[in-house]
């Protein structure tokens, strides 16, 4: 399957990991997912990243989030290689990697980009919701290690918006201000949101986050 787009199906698949074998949406079970890829074992930028990932296994873990890779190399290889990420990144690397020599699950999600590269997956983020759903797709090139601090902000973005009626403005963090939904009136923004709100025009309304006390 290709051409996946934000709110379709999470395509559900088995595959072999570093930590046993898993049937993707039941591994999930009613977590928050990120599926991310990389081009290869025992390169550089994959190594700094899944070091990373690792380290911050405690900030996903407090916002019920699950973390998988994938590389399109053999068990055996990514075993070896966590070796090394554990001893260069110093950490220990805690969550699974897949295996995709036969490319299933690359294909399955679009991974590979042939005009980059025609055998190595490009660096894929595919965010997941509960509801199996795509929340987020964002695409890197090999030569760039992604922000995974840019990665929980959206997360945490993702969360709020999905159970209150706001949107979150450019470079928004935790614990600032939101913009409140345009498909509320005005007149009704007071009993949704008893914080308050400013009406900056009249389709752009500030509110404080309202799950915050």
């Amino acid at each position: 399957m290709a051409n996946l787009r934000l709110g379709d199906t999470a395509p559900d698949f088995t595959a072999q990991t570093t930590q046993g074998e898993i049937k993707f949406h039941e591994w999930l079970g009613d977590d928050w997912g990120i599926l991310f890829s990389h081009p290869a074992d025992y390169t550089p930028v994959c190594t700094t990243e899944l070091g990373t990932v690792a380290k911050y296994k405690p900030e996903f873990d407090k916002r019920d989030v699950k973390t998988i890779a994938l590389s399109v190399d053999g068990l055996e290889s990514h075993k070896a290689w966590i070796k090394d990420i554990n001893e260069t990144q110093h950490t220990e690397v805690n969550f699974p990697i897949i295996a995709d020599e036969d490319h299933k699950v690359s294909e399955l999600y679009d991974m590979i980009h042939p005009n980059a590269n025609d055998k190595q997956t490009v660096r894929s983020v595919f965010i997941i919701g509960p509801d199996k759903k795509i929340k987020l797709i964002i695409v890197y090139p090999a030569s760039t290690g992604r922000n995974f601090d840019e990665l929980l902000r959206v997360i945490d973005s993702l969360q709020l918006t999905a159970y209150y009626k706001v949107a979150t403005p450019a470079n928004w963090k935790f614990g600032e201000d939101c913009v409140v939904s345009p498909s509320i009136a005005t007149k009704d923004i007071p009993d949704i949101f008893p914080k308050g709100f400013k009406e900056v025009k009249p389709y752009l309304r500030i509110t404080p986050q309202p799950n915050l006390n």
